[in-house]
């Protein structure tokens, strides 16, 4: 790679209930990212290592616009995990308590929560099955594929099913199968869920373009919009992920998600590295 002025050179490590981040401000200069960067990018072992990563950018009418890639390279309309880390360091920043933030075609909303929590709104569900959007027309409360998933757009696709014990799972098998369902033209997000008490769901998380992951604040959205839906929850629901407990309510302006955030680390990416990858 012939490293240039625009080349992104300092990052943060964030992560929200493990769900990890490399977040790149481009607010101050361009940033030349592409799918190869984030892939050399998100290798564990030979980069830097993230489920997501998020480029910060200026956007009109907004504190700041955030664009996001998958650990594959690909792009994500959404990352609600993300969206709160980055949120907080911008408040954190400047002092503020509240932001508008956009995200693919959506404006969020974030809030200071108190007692170290940040909350976002995610905007209204997308229900309707050109809104997931799904391959034709269909009924999204229960699909036609063996175990009755459901289907709901957060900015980006999700389907959720519940079962008995989300624990006994196979994520590693039934998550890609899922993910490139023939019913997903832009493949899917998965969850399984399991209702393990008042308002309480245990779920685990396969994401598109990355594989397991200990949180996902998108999923943990669209799981209790579906889980409302089929009257298994009220609108407020506490989630308990493998990296830790999210809590979702669903408000007639959007879902809100709360929860803490990290910022681990802030680092310097070398011209070896970066050379290394042309």
């Amino acid at each position: 790679m012939n490293t240039s002025d625009h080349t992104p050179r300092t990052f943060m490590k964030m992560h929200g209930l493990g769900n990890d981040f490399v977040v790149l401000d481009g607010r101050d200069r361009a940033l030349e990212m592409t799918p190869a960067l984030a892939l050399a990018l998100a290798d564990r072992r030979r980069g830097v290592g993230f489920d997501q990563l998020a480029v910060v950018v200026p956007g009109e009418g907004v504190d700041a616009e955030l664009v996001f890639y998958n650990a594959d390279g690909s792009v994500s309309a959404a990352c609600g995990n993300a969206t709160r880390c980055i949120a907080r360091h911008l408040m954190d920043e400047t002092g503020a308590t509240t932001l508008r933030l956009r995200a693919g075609t959506r404006v969020l909303e974030a809030r200071d929560a108190g007692q170290g929590l940040t909350s976002v709104n995610m905007g209204p569900p997308e229900t309707e099955w050109q809104g997931v959007p799904l391959a034709r027309e269909m009924d999204t409360l229960e699909l036609p594929i063996a175990g009755g998933p459901t289907a709901t757009g957060m900015g980006n696709p999700h389907c959720t099913f519940f079962v008995a014990d989300a624990e006994a799972v196979d994520l590693e098998t039934r998550g890609p199968e899922i993910e490139n369902h023939p019913l997903f033209p832009e493949r899917t997000n998965v969850q399984f869920a399991s209702v393990v008490g008042e308002n309480t769901l245990r779920m685990r998380v396969w994401e598109r373009g990355t594989g397991v992951t200990l949180a996902s604040g998108s999923s943990s959205c669209a799981t209790a919009v579906a889980a409302h839906r089929r009257g298994l929850t009220g609108p407020e629901v506490t989630i308990h992920l493998d990296g830790g407990v999210i809590h979702i309510r669903v408000a007639d302006e959007g879902v809100w998600m709360t929860g803490p955030t990290a910022h681990v680390f802030t680092g310097t990416l070398t011209d070896a590295f970066l050379e290394s990858l042309s």
